[in-house]
């Protein structure tokens, strides 16, 4: 029951009627009988700094950020954890005693995805669609990771700008170039993971996908971070062409779960977690 001790988090981002966070979170407070409660609220970019201003004169004890505020919230935070710091994108707040600290666990939660699924990126050849708040986040860690990059975007500059910063932090090239079907043919030859942080294939606009199916192959390991649906387009066409396949939701449930144990200090349920995000999904379709 909602009191005047019930701690408060959310989500803030625009569109927000996707968003799968409020059913997990809620879920996992209830299951350690945690007094907290999780909402979504849709927020512009133009209201974006009065929104985090208000967070902290409501106390809300924690926020999630999504698109497309990763990056431009920056400014409006008082403290940056080291990692989001280093990545330039956070998605996720602590409210601490009013002092707002921004944290990136976009960034270990791929990995821990990754990881999971008995893919170690260190020494391989990857392609990064997108250049926004998700792809800094997991361009990143896989350079840390000791993975080679190409990073691709529709607008090259973006993926430019990102290519330089990875390369200057870890003192490795980084390539950087415009997505399109010509570059995602020459790439793809000799890529063995392809990751996609674009939003292409998200609900409602099912039919799209970033790769042509004729470029995908049964070496490739397709990570697609769309979690909405479940199975885009792209992994469709990446698991007829023989593909492995690693879908949006084990990236989502493992940051939900890394910003989880920071605002309460308790051990995320992951598998419910899981569970409660894959029944809603599962009813969205």
């Amino acid at each position: 029951m909602i009191s005047g001790r019930t701690k408060v988090c959310g989500v803030i981002g625009d569109p927000i009627e996707h968003t799968m966070s409020p059913v997990m979170h809620n879920a996992a407070f209830s299951k350690l009988g945690l007094d907290y409660v999780y909402l979504p609220f849709r927020v512009t970019a133009q209201e974006l700094g009065k929104a985090v201003e208000g967070a902290r004169a409501l106390n809300i004890r924690g926020l999630n950020i999504t698109i497309p505020h990763k990056v431009a919230i920056l400014p409006f935070l008082d403290k940056l954890d080291p990692l989001a710091e280093k990545i330039g994108a956070i998605n996720t707040i602590v409210n601490d005693g009013g002092v707002l600290i921004g944290y990136n666990t976009d960034a270990t939660g791929f990995l821990q995805a990754l990881l999971e699924q008995g893919i170690e990126p260190k020494g391989k050849k990857v392609a990064v669609l997108g250049a926004g708040g998700a792809s800094r986040a997991i361009s990143f860690i896989l350079a840390e990771r000791g993975a080679k990059l190409v990073i691709l975007n529709r607008q090259p500059a973006r993926a430019e700008e990102l290519a330089q910063r990875i390369a200057q932090v870890f003192k490795r090239e980084v390539k950087a170039l415009a997505l399109n079907e010509e570059n995602l043919a020459g790439i793809l030859a000799e890529a063995e993971i392809l990751v996609n942080t674009t939003s292409l294939g998200m609900s409602p606009e099912v039919d799209k996908t970033p790769v042509p199916a004729r470029l995908l192959k049964s070496s490739l390991v397709v990570f697609d971070i769309v979690y909405n649906p479940i199975k885009t387009r792209l992994l469709k066409e990446a698991e007829l062409a023989g593909a492995k396949t690693i879908n949006g939701l084990e990236m989502l449930v493992w940051q939900g779960a890394l910003a989880f144990e920071k605002w309460t200090g308790q051990q995320a349920p992951l598998d419910l977690m899981k569970e409660v995000a894959t029944e809603a999904l599962g009813h969205e379709d």
